[in-house]
């Protein structure tokens, strides 16, 4: 598999390339903004890792840009610890984020988790053809991808994860401590707003009227379940 990895201060470019590569992963790296764009524009990679704090272009717009052409898990660092920063990082398009100074074996952890969920990992892990359906909505779960009325939108690798558990189990009322846990994974350190913004990017992305959801529902006081049909 091959990981991107884009940030300004080049030892920690060098000492996340070397454990990466230990793991098996091939590794390319760039320093700023704009290289991390066009590397993704011209190169196929399984994952990306990417500062927030940047020359050129920093990390959020860069996301921004990436997500224009591709839905390539994103992994974004960061150096400040305010909630509105890493809020800011989701809404941009990123999957998830981890904040410096990180300990290695916690970044390699959440890149495993990506890569799983994103359908990356072994043969013998792939999941077999199989189509969820509610409404105007369907996701392919083999090729993981959404349909709206027939046409394809693209989800980011925590959106995809979160809109099929609430198809599985439409009518089940799911409280955001609940999908943070099966969705983000029990050691996940964000808070409550994370499942928000992925609500709201969801409903913005499949809902026919995304200021009167008809498909993703909010219980209020309580937390967020799919319509049945």
């Amino acid at each position: 598999m091959k990981i991107l990895v884009v940030d300004d201060e080049q030892i920690i470019v060098k000492g996340i390339r070397f454990n990466l590569m230990n793991e098996g992963y091939e590794v390319d790296t760039g320093y700023d903004g704009e290289q991390a764009v066009e590397m993704a524009k011209n190169n196929h990679y399984d994952l990306i890792i990417l500062d927030l704090m940047m020359p050129k272009i920093d990390g959020l717009r860069a996301c921004v840009r990436i997500r224009e052409f591709s839905n390539v898990p994103i992994i974004m660092l960061t150096a400040r610890s305010e909630d509105a920063d890493k809020i800011i990082g989701l809404e941009s398009g990123a999957d998830d984020y981890i904040t410096k100074p990180f300990n290695i074996l916690e970044l390699k952890a959440r890149i495993r988790a990506l890569l799983r969920r994103s359908g990356m990992t072994s043969a013998g892990e792939e999941r077999q053809s199989e189509r969820l359906s509610a409404g105007h909505v369907t996701l392919d779960l083999a090729r993981r991808l959404a349909l709206k009325d027939g046409e394809e939108v693209e989800l980011t690798v925590k959106e995809f994860d979160l809109m099929e558990l609430l198809m599985r189990n439409p009518g089940r009322v799911y409280s955001r401590e609940t999908l943070l846990d099966q969705v983000w994974g029990y050691e996940y350190q964000g808070d409550f707003r994370t499942v928000d913004v992925h609500v709201r990017r969801l409903r913005e992305k499949l809902e026919r009227d995304p200021g009167s959801p008809t498909l993703i529902l909010t219980k209020w006081g309580v937390g967020y379940y799919l319509q049945k049909r």
